[in-house]
């Protein structure tokens, strides 16, 4: 009896150290569950959908804004990656360190191009308007990841593994008055919908909080 009593003990013990809870691994814990749970969006909600497990985003001009309970949805230092397929034509992106606006364009925070063919010329992986950049490093129709990581004022985005941005925020930086709140501040992420001929999917959205 105690040699059974002894082995159910170890046998717990083994499945508490390996036991990882499936939103999470390696640190990456996910954020998108295959619902919109969590997520929150004002004017034009319709342009998000979940299609075979994944966002679907097309429609009008509208963002949604993780709002769940990792880090209380407010983000500094982090790693970031989604797997994303773009339509041909299409356009979207992927904000950081942004609050919630009940419509419109985000005013906080920055924006990381979704764009492989689109007639706007910065193309995936730009860093909005901050570091722009001309090649493409996606296809249409075929899934790849978009990564990003902040850490202090530092900025890495990859597509597919590749370093496409390495950027470092000025101390005491000034915006042009068409984006004076596109700074490192710590926030939550957005998910653009650009216009009704663009259709973007977005799956396997995971976060991993680095140390402040």
């Amino acid at each position: 009896m105690k040699y059974f009593m002894a082995l159910a003990i170890v046998c717990l013990s083994f499945l508490s150290f390996t036991d990882v809870p499936k939103n999470q691994q390696d640190g990456w814990i996910s954020i998108f569950d295959g619902t919109l749970n969590n997520w929150k969006v004002g004017k034009n909600a319709a342009t998000f959908s979940i299609e075979d497990g994944s966002i679907k985003v097309n429609g009008p001009v509208a963002h949604i804004y993780y709002d769940g309970p990792v880090k209380k949805h407010i983000f500094t230092n982090f790693e970031f990656k989604a797997d994303v397929k773009t339509l041909p034509g299409s356009n979207s992106g992927i904000y950081f360190h942004t609050s919630y606006q009940e419509g419109g364009w985000p005013e906080r925070g920055y924006e990381v191009q979704v764009n492989n063919s689109h007639s706007d010329w910065r193309r995936t992986g730009s860093l909005y308007d901050i570091v722009d950049i001309r090649e493409t490093y996606a296809k249409d129709n075929e899934w790849y990841t978009e990564y990003i990581k902040v850490e202090g004022k530092h900025v890495i985005i990859k597509v597919n593994d590749k370093v496409v941005v390495d950027y470092t925020e000025p101390c005491n930086v000034k915006r042009e008055d068409n984006h004076p709140l596109r700074l490192i501040t710590g926030g939550t992420f957005a998910l653009q919908g650009h216009d009704p001929k663009s259709t973007v999917y977005y799956k396997n959205i995971m976060v991993k909080p680095l140390a402040d």
